[in-house]
């Protein structure tokens, strides 16, 4: 990222030194904002002690960290995979378009000219959905 983008980053973001996750000013604010106030509310029913207002956002803090770590290190194995290897996983998750025999009409779909119980289909069967 260059300096003139980390300069604007918000301030929980820089302090916190992420790389790879990114969040914006509304996220940051509720990441550590926001769990100040859920420690306080927490703490004011008496469901906690006093202390969770710090160590709540602490915590939300190293879970924020954590999840940058783990992407950056998914982000650099993905590099690492050859470029034949990329082509091939590319070529496993085209879709394929093409017909596949329908066994059962979905729910609400009306199907005419369809054989009696054990009778082989003839040509294919012809179906309109059913707005009803």
């Amino acid at each position: 990222m260059p300096a003139d983008d980390r300069r604007y980053r918000p301030l929980y973001a820089r302090l916190l030194g992420l790389r790879i996750v990114n969040p914006g000013g509304v996220l940051c604010f509720l990441f550590f904002e926001g769990a100040v106030a859920f420690a306080v509310l927490l703490a004011l029913a008496e469901l906690v002690s006093w202390w969770a207002v710090a160590v709540l956002p602490l915590a939300v803090a190293v879970m924020v960290k954590l999840n940058d770590e783990v992407a950056g290190r998914v982000v650099h194995s993905a590099a690492l995979v050859p470029e034949q290897e990329r082509d091939r996983f590319r070529q496993e998750l085209e879709p394929v378009v093409g017909r596949a025999p329908v066994r059962y009409p979905l729910p609400g779909t009306v199907v005419t000219g369809t054989p009696p119980p054990g009778e082989q289909a003839g040509p294919p069967l012809r179906s309109r959905r059913h707005h009803g």
